[in-house]
C-alpha cells in the first residue's frame, strides 16, 4: 500500500521539477484566468513515482493521472490513495468497459469512448459501482459514495486508420447517446490524437489542423444541443504540441515523457 512504497528522494525532486517546469510552460501559453488540466500520464511508471508527485514534501499535491492498459490502472488503483483522480487514456476494448468502471471508485474521466456499445457498457459498470458504494455509504452512515463517470468522445481528427475515434461528423450522435441513454455517465468533453506529423510541425504560429477540426466539431456539438461551446472541453495536446493546442483552446493536455522520463517496454514495467 501506499505507506509502504519507498520513495527515492532524489527521483522524487527531479519528478517535481519536471513537473513544475511543464506547469510553467502551461501557465504561460493559458488565457488569462484559465486553469488547463494537466494529466501526468504514468502507463508503466511505478506507482512509487506517482506517490511521489501527489504526496509531495513541499508543493500541492498533483491530483489527474493517466494510464493506457486496464489491468495496470486497477493494480495501481488499488495501492494508490483514492484521492488520486484517475484518467484512462488508451484504446478502448468493448470486453474491458464494465471492468474498468466498476472496479475503480476514482477513476475520474475515461478519454477514448468511440462507440455507442462501450458507452452503454461503461454506464452499466458505474451503474454497479454507484448502487454498491451508495448502499455501503448508508450501511456505515457515511456520505461517501462514486460519482458519476466523466467520459470524453475521441474523435479521429486526422483521417488515418490505426487511429481510434469516431469521425467528426459521428461525433453529435454519440454524445446524443451518452447524454440520452447513459445516466451513469457525464459527458465532459471531445478528445483527439494528433497525426505525428502534424504534432511535430506545430507552433504559435503554425496552427495544427486536427486541433482546429477537433475544436470546430465541438462547436458544432455544442450548438446543435442548445449548449454554449464552454459546456464541452477540449482535450488536446502532448509532449510535442500542448502549447500550440493550449493557443487553440484545449482545456485539458496530457504529459508523459517529459515528466517521467522515457518509458520502459511493456513486459520490462514493474508497477
Amino acid at each position: 500500500m501506499a505507506e509502504e512504497m519507498q520513495i527515492n528522494p532524489q527521483r522524487a525532486k527531479h519528478l517535481a521539477e519536471n513537473l513544475a517546469s511543464i506547469s510553467s510552460r502551461i501557465k504561460a501559453v493559458s488565457p488569462a484566468g484559465k486553469q488547463v488540466r494537466l494529466i501526468a500520464v504514468s502507463k508503466l511508471k511505478p506507482a512509487a513515482d506517482i506517490l511521489a508527485l501527489h504526496q509531495p514534501a513541499s508543493a500541492p499535491p498533483h491530483l489527474h493521472f493517466g494510464e493506457n492498459y486496464v489491468q495496470e490502472l486497477i493494480e495501481k488503483s488499488r495501492l494508490l490513495p483514492r484521492s488520486i483522480r484517475w484518467h484512462f487514456i488508451g484504446g478502448l476494448q468493448s470486453n474491458k468497459c464494465k471492468q474498468l468502471a466498476e472496479q475503480i471508485p476514482n477513476l475520474w474521466c475515461v478519454s477514448s469512448v468511440d462507440s455507442d456499445k462501450k458507452a452503454t457498457l461503461l454506464d452499466k459498470g458505474r451503474g454497479a459501482l454507484l448502487e454498491a458504494t451508495q448502499q455501503q455509504a448508508q450501511d456505515q452512515q457515511q456520505d461517501e459514495a462514486a460519482d458519476k463517470l466523466r467520459v470524453m468522445v475521441q474523435v479521429n481528427t486526422s483521417g488515418e486508420a490505426d487511429k481510434s475515434g469516431v469521425e467528426p461528423g459521428d461525433a453529435l450522435a454519440l454524445c446524443r447517446h451518452v447524454v440520452d441513454a447513459c445516466p451513469h455517465l457525464q459527458l465532459l468533453g471531445l478528445m483527439t490524437i494528433g497525426a505525428i506529423a502534424r504534432s511535430q510541425a506545430t507552433t504559435a504560429e503554425n496552427e495544427n489542423e486536427d486541433f482546429v477540426c477537433l475544436r470546430d466539431t465541438r462547436d458544432r456539438v455544442a450548438k446543435e444541443m442548445g449548449w454554449g461551446e464552454e459546456r464541452l472541453e477540449l482535450s488536446m495536446g502532448m509532449s510535442a504540441d500542448f502549447e500550440g493546442a493550449i493557443g487553440l483552446g484545449s482545456d485539458e493536455v496530457r504529459v508523459g515523457s517529459e515528466i517521467f522520463g522515457e518509458r520502459p517496454a511493456k513486459r520490462d514495467a514493474v508497477v
